[in-house]
């Protein structure tokens, strides 16, 4: 977990899904932390539960009374928000899913009329470095 600073949001990610299921690692964004590990726990346990974790898969069983949308993470992305699971991999690339919650409404943040927390909260890590507008989440890049 990496908590939220005077830099911009917080985000947590998980470190073994692969290693012990074969798939891909999960990472949250913007999320209060107690939040963000109950949601990559709920994604866990699903999976060894055997519900596999899959590329545009909307999924309502991570935050109550909301689906969320899981994206393909850009290899671009990996060193800058995933150095810990490179460490303990000790090679890239490994696949990783960005868990994407919507507003209060439903809406995703591609979606028009969306929050701006919902998309400001949130990299769009399924956009290669480049692409992703420029914000909190690229000021380092």
């Amino acid at each position: 977990m990496v908590p939220a600073d005077d830099q911009g949001p917080g985000w947590a990610y998980t470190i073994g899904l692969w290693h012990s299921y074969r798939m891909p690692e999960v990472a949250i964004f913007g999320l209060e932390m107690a939040m963000s590990h109950e949601c990559l726990n709920n994604l866990g346990a699903a999976t060894r539960d055997g519900t596999p974790l899959e590329v545009e898969q909307a999924r309502a069983d991570v935050i109550e009374r909301y689906a969320v949308q899981l994206k393909l993470v850009s290899q671009g992305w990996h060193r800058a928000f995933f150095g810990q699971t490179i460490d303990f991999y000790r090679r890239t690339p490994i696949p990783f899913l960005q868990v994407v919650w919507p507003d209060r409404h439903g809406r995703f943040p591609w979606e028009p009329h969306s929050d701006e927390q919902v998309r400001t909260f949130q990299p769009q890590l399924w956009q290669s470095p480049k692409d992703h507008p420029v914000g909190v989440w690229t000021q380092d890049l």
